[in-house]
Formats: structure tokens, sequence, C-alpha cells
């Protein structure tokens, strides 16, 4: 009874996510060499995340739930519970995902140029007016929405000139916040009206929307939060999987546009469209840190993610029909990604 009871419990859970999973296969008699070695894989990777503060994670390949794990939030982290809005009637936390926002507005941005609202390759202050920096007005000039998202501005973080627009790259929150202000008025909407019609409705995100953070938090220069759930992150992450259809078979945004997301950047070969893309020959980390090698060594070469602070993740790899979602607060560990994925390569095959 109580393995058809968890069989019901996961095909219930993947209806309410909008995929399918493959019910549990008859019981036999005694656990094979293989089946143990899975169930260990699986324990050992659980038992890890919950170690690193994790309040979710799911991962669904080749269209099929393989883990949908809610933990108790972490005690004693002061700053956690300033991203937290509430509870999903299935436990789930309902948390601001910090920077994995960058990712959704890229495909706003993206959604945009398909409905000819934007073209990247145009000053900034084309949609937004002039004065936005503090830079000379020809420097300003210069600044194009795609060095915006490329976080290529060549600006500091006060908006004030550092470097010609294109040249060098430095993550920069501020200046990010302006992608929001250029795709409302390009779209003469506001971003939340923007959001539900292009993204969140047709993708079928049903507990993801901009919320007003606290003071704490706005003092960094983006003063709205995308709140969202593992399951919707997860949905959207089928539907960059899907080539921008969504997993009930809306188109959410061109093919032709989402490549160009994924496409690596001048001063930055570890980074698109406000994406990190792994498998390049080196990356510009967050910190202005050179690093060789790829982002992420232990995961596929082909993954791309949208990554927030907290170690707040969305592993998206097309060679293996795969979405990985994580929140939680802190990981203690600082190579969290690459201990995440020597263990979870162990249970994906």
């Amino acid at each position: 009874m109580k393995a058809r009871s968890h069989t019901k419990q996961l095909l219930l859970a993947a209806a309410l996510a909008g995929v399918t999973i493959a019910p549990a296969a008859p019981a036999r008699p005694g656990p094979t060499p293989s089946a143990t070695a899975a169930d260990a894989a699986m324990t050992s990777l659980l038992d890890y995340l919950r170690n690193q503060n994790t309040t979710g994670f799911l991962v669904i390949q080749d269209g099929k739930i393989l883990v949908e794990k809610n933990f108790p939030a972490p005690e004693g982290d002061a700053q956690f519970p300033l991203f937290v809005y509430g509870k999903t009637g299935d436990g789930a936390l309902l948390e601001d995902v910090a920077s994995q926002q960058k990712s959704f507005v890229s495909v706003l941005v993206a959604v945009a140029i398909d409905k000819g609202l934007i073209d990247v390759t145009k000053p900034v202050s084309d949609y937004i007016g002039t004065g936005w920096s503090k830079a000379s007005p020809e420097q300003e000039a210069a600044i194009r929405v795609i060095d915006v998202l490329h976080m290529a501005s060549g600006l500091n973080e006060k908006f004030g000139y550092e470097a010609p627009a294109a040249t060098k790259f430095f993550y920069n929150t501020p200046v990010y916040a302006i992608t929001k202000k250029i795709v409302a008025a390009a779209a003469k909407l506001p971003l939340e009206t923007i959001t539900h019609d292009w993204l969140t409705e047709p993708a079928g995100m049903a507990n993801t929307a901009w919320r007003k953070r606290p003071a704490a938090l706005a003092s960094i220069g983006n003063d709205t939060g995308l709140v969202t759930t593992p399951r919707d992150t997860a949905l959207f992450g089928l539907m960059i999987l899907h080539g921008g259809v969504s997993n009930g078979g809306k188109r959410v945004v061109s093919e032709a546009s989402l490549k160009l997301m994924f496409e690596r950047s001048p001063t930055n070969p570890a980074y698109g469209r406000l994406w990190w893309l792994n498998g390049g020959e080196y990356m510009m980390g967050a910190m202005g840190n050179k690093k060789d090698g790829p982002l992420i060594a232990a995961a596929p070469a082909d993954t791309v993610a949208a990554l927030g602070a907290f170690n707040r993740r969305l592993f998206v790899v097309p060679s293996k029909k795969l979405v990985v979602v994580r929140t939680g607060a802190s990981a203690s560990d600082k190579d969290f990604d690459q201990q995440l994925w020597l263990r979870l390569n162990k249970v994906i095959g």
C-alpha cells in the first residue's frame, strides 16, 4: 500500500507541474545491485542538499520528474526570511529568486524583439530617454541595449563611466535593472502585465509575480524581486528546453530569439544575454574574477543557467533533456555547484 501511495503522490505532483512521470515498476523479490546503487546515489544527493540549506529541489528529465523535494527552511539565517513570501498548498516556499530574475527578463526582451518592439543594437536612451546614467551624453549614447544584456555597459554600480561600452564584463545589478524599464517602455505596458501576458500565463506558471522588495534589499539598486516556486521555475526551464514552447504547447518566444540569448558575449564566454553558459574556455565571475575552464566542470558543456544569490539555481541541459531547480539559503560549500553536479550525475546516469 505504501508503494502505491508513493506512486500516486508522484503522479499527482507531476500532473500539477504539467509533466508526466512513469509509474514505478512492479516490486521484485529483492533489490538488484543496480537498484541499490541508484538508491544510494539518490540518498547521497538528497542528504547533501539537505545539509546545504536547500529548501526546494526539482529534477525533470525527458518529461519525467526524477526528484521533487521540499526541505524545512534553515534556521538562524538573518537574510533568508527577507526572500520568503509564504508557502504554496503543497508546502513549497514562495521565494524571491534573486538574480535568477535576470534570465526571466532576458526572455521578456526576446519576446519584445519578436514583436518588433526592441532592437538591441540601438542605444538604451532610445527607449528610456537621455540622462539615465552619469556618463557624458556621448558616452551614454554609445551604450546599447545589447551591452546591458551582456553586462558590458562600461558603467559602475553608481552609473558612472569607467570604460567604453562592449569592452569590459562587469556584473552590474543596478544597471541590469534598467532592462526592466526598457522592455516596459518599449511595450508601453507595466512590467507586471508584460510578465503575465508574455511569459507566466502561456508557460502555465501560476505562482510567479513581481514583488516590491524590503528596503534592505531594494538598496542594491533593484527594488523588485521575482517571487516564484520550484515548479514554476521548472516550467520556465522546460520552455527553454523545448525551444521556446511551453510545456502546454504554447509558443512563448521564437527559437531564433532563444538561440541569440545563449550566444557567448564578446567580453565573457561564460555569459550570454543575462544567462550563464557552461563549456567556455574561461569565465569571468560575478565578482570580476577570471578563471580558466568552464563555469562548472562536472556539468555537461551545453548547460545554460539562471543563477541567483544564495545558490538559487536553474540548470537547463538540452543534451540530457534535463531541467534542475534548487532554492534555499546560501550553501556552506563554496564549490556547491561542482559538488551538486558530481552527485547529480550519479542519479541521472
